[in-house]
């Protein structure tokens, strides 16, 4: 199992992930939604029990979390599924009326 995670945490691309978990992947989604993938595969990881499964276990473990990760994004986009805290936080004030304007000084 070490060996599996020392393998897997050398890993630093998208595409190494999916080619070492051998997970099949959209280059389009992968290349517009790297960032947001690998943290939905972490994140789905959290939510596994994987402490003491073995190699394989762990492997398809991934596998599967992986593959879930992808598909979240082959149907949706990154604004949608709010992986990263600056989509979940509530938008700012999108509209500043002209009455809400205040001019602070006039030089002539």
């Amino acid at each position: 199992m070490t060996t599996f995670l020392d393998a897997v945490s050398r890993l630093s691309s998208a595409e190494e992930f999916f080619e070492y978990l051998d997970v099949p992947f959209d280059d389009r989604v992968v290349r517009v939604n790297r960032l947001h993938i690998l943290k939905r595969l972490h994140d789905y990881l959290r939510q596994e029990a994987t402490e003491g499964l073995e190699t394989e276990a762990l492997r398809q473990v991934y596998r599967h979390c992986l593959a879930r990760a992808h598909a979240d994004f082959v149907t949706s986009d990154a604004v949608t599924e709010k992986v990263f805290k600056v989509f979940r936080d509530r938008a700012g004030k999108a509209f500043v009326g002209l009455d809400e304007i205040e001019v602070l000084s006039v030089q002539g």
